[in-house]
């Protein structure tokens, strides 16, 4: 049965980290889904978590969190959450769900350990700054 299904790839939406700055001119990075498809990704729900398993066989690992966004026009992006800089050491996981055209769609974007540095950084379309992009 599991070969009769054959889901919809997920194209042309992006999750990126920015380092930014807040109000106190501090540093803050936070996390955005860049939707750069013309057309809205309607009732958006993004959950996302760290974790990491050592060669030891120790285990790190953060609360699940889930966010309803809502619809994400097309061309356009939305903040999912800011993130700690303590939380780099993590894979930092993201899977996006939502519908297009009466169909669900799904696709999980992870951030792996230590990759989240500003020698990684690349223009990030739309926001217009640089960061760290997973299309």
């Amino acid at each position: 049965m599991k070969k009769d299904i054959n889901p919809t790839p997920v194209k042309d939406v992006a999750v990126a980290v920015i380092k930014e700055q807040n109000e106190l001119f501090e540093d803050i990075w936070n996390v955005y889904l860049i939707n750069l498809q013309n057309q809205k990704l309607e009732q958006v729900i993004v959950s996302s978590k760290g974790y990491l398993k050592l060669e030891n066989g120790e285990e790190t690992k953060t609360s699940m969190l889930r966010h309803g966004l809502g619809d994400i026009e097309g061309n356009s992006f939305t903040l999912i959450e800011p993130i700690m800089e303590n939380l780099f050491g993590l894979h930092n996981e993201y899977w996006l769900t939502y519908f297009n055209n009466n169909e669900l769609l799904d696709k999980k974007y992870i951030f792996l350990a230590e990759t989240i540095k500003e020698e990684n950084f690349t223009n990030i379309p739309l926001i217009e700054k640089k960061g760290i992009l997973i299309k």
